[in-house]
């Protein structure tokens, strides 16, 4: 299976040249150095139809990991999650939780985490410390996630007997 990904940098500042696109550079080298193929770049300005019509672009035919950065914190414009959400089939709040557990500060993120299509979805803080942080949180296990979630893999590790927990 190619591993392909596509990074949505959610920001007001960086949409209007103002500041870099760090976060999304961060993600980007990241996924790279792990066997991805970044396949598309964005930006869009913080909220909900913005956030909500990029994510919808991007899961249209692709089947591969979409992963956000910014706008996902308490500020009034941080509607990552909340556009998120009108775009998932299915959430996997696992993906979120292991991504808040990584430092401290991760417990203010409000990121989702679920399938649109035969994509799967991240929300990673706008923080490049925090993306790569959430990223790292859950990167070993993304390319079986993608694997179930486009039917190229049987449902339990080899080893799951082994286990208490078992992916499904």
């Amino acid at each position: 299976m190619v591993l392909a990904a596509k990074i949505l940098t959610v920001s007001d500042s960086v949409d209007a040249g103002r500041r870099e696109d760090e976060g999304g550079s961060v993600l980007a080298s990241r996924l790279e150095e792990a066997g991805y193929r970044i396949v598309d770049r964005r930006v869009v300005p913080d909220g909900i139809e913005s956030v909500s019509r990029a994510l919808e672009e991007l899961a249209l035919d692709f089947a591969g990991l979409i992963v956000t950065t910014g706008g996902t914190g308490f500020s009034p414009r941080d509607l990552t999650p909340e556009a998120t959400l009108l775009v998932l089939d299915r959430e996997a709040p696992g993906l979120g939780e292991a991504m808040r557990s990584v430092s401290p500060l991760g417990r203010l993120s409000r990121a989702r985490a679920g399938t649109a299509g035969q994509s799967l979805v991240l929300n990673t803080p706008g923080s490049p410390v925090g993306a790569l942080e959430s990223l790292e949180a859950v990167l070993d296990i993304l390319p079986h996630a993608l694997e179930l979630l486009c039917g190229e893999a049987s449902p339990h590790p080899s080893d799951s007997a082994d286990r208490t927990a078992h992916s499904s």
